[in-house]
């Protein structure tokens, strides 16, 4: 083994890779990723302060979007230094703790995002199957408890693990696959005994997102079993859009997810390319098509959108 891999081994520093043997296109690529970060930050901004100041969106529905909101942009800001920093050629260089605080708030915010939506999901459940009763059901305290349940379920079910990571040897040369670090990139170099990680981890995913998948999945069925029982073919329309928003981003989310898992269980043979692209999309997609979704479908944040970029009347 050279001495410059040895220097790595033995240092607490990892090497992050943007897209491997691409690294003379890396400016090109960070006009992209500058720009979908940009996009990501002002357009959850832009959906909070639609939120804070449209008296008409003061309601649990709105509540659980701006939750949604703030998620996405503090994924934004748990990634974009590093990713940014290694397509500009700032630095490719992340120590240990700093890279398990990333880590740690990377999927931790991605099982924030899992519960807000599944909250989202019962808020639709409630207000269609049970419209008369949906004010005295999501009061605010019980909105509030909704919100800290699901900060105070995703900030400890991962604890476990991350603490783990810091009391790892990790022997192998410390070069991760992406530009920003993930538990299953830091177990792949760990020397030591990571079945317990790789349990738990296999335990967290099925207790949580694959969980919360299936009862997002069980409250559309009544959903739609409630909608199919009214009689007017209007109100089912108007009914069923008022889910629409909520369904799409709950498609983004798993998709981006399922693509991720795919590729890195199914996709040895791929190009390295391949997996860091789909690392950025499962990073990037959901907070980059949110505020977007949000933006079209929900009538209160369109209207406040075409009062601020459309013309002024004369």
């Amino acid at each position: 083994m050279s001495a410059s891999s040895t220097s790595i081994i033995n240092t607490s520093v990892f090497i992050l890779t943007g897209f491997p043997g691409l690294d003379q296109y890396y400016r090109w690529f960070s006009i992209p990723f500058s720009s979908i970060y940009a996009v990501v930050f002002l357009g959850n901004c832009l959906v909070l302060h639609v939120i804070q100041t449209e008296r008409s969106s003061h309601e649990p529905m709105f509540y659980f979007l701006a939750m949604l909101a703030f998620t996405d942009l503090c994924i934004g800001l748990s990634t974009v230094h590093t990713v940014l920093g290694v397509l500009w050629g700032l630095s490719q260089e992340i120590g240990l703790d700093a890279c398990i605080s990333q880590t740690y708030f990377v999927h931790g915010l991605s099982g924030t995002e899992s519960g807000v939506l599944l909250a989202m999901a019962f808020d639709r459940f409630i207000a269609i199957c049970n419209p008369l009763r949906y004010t005295s059901i999501l009061t605010n305290n019980r909105v509030i408890h909704v919100m800290v349940a699901i900060l105070m379920r995703s900030a400890l079910s991962i604890l476990p693990v991350i603490i783990c990571l810091k009391f790892f040897h990790y022997c192998r040369p410390h070069i991760l696959s992406h530009s920003f670090c993930l538990h299953q990139d830091l177990l792949r170099l760990a020397c030591s005994d990571i079945r317990f990680n790789s349990f738990y981890a296999l335990a967290l995913v099925i207790c949580t997102l694959l969980l919360d998948a299936v009862l997002i999945l069980i409250s559309y069925v009544f959903i739609l079993h409630t909608v199919l029982a009214i009689a007017s073919w209007e109100e089912r329309l108007k009914s069923l859009q008022t889910c629409v928003s909520h369904i799409c981003a709950v498609l983004v989310f798993y998709i981006a997810i399922i693509g991720l898992t795919m590729v890195h269980h199914f996709g040895k043979h791929l190009s390295p390319s391949v997996h860091v692209l789909m690392g950025n999309i499962y990073i990037l997609f959901p907070p980059l098509m949110n505020p977007i979704i949000y933006s079209v479908k929900t009538q209160q944040i369109r209207s406040r959108m075409k009062k601020w970029f459309s013309p002024k009347m004369k």
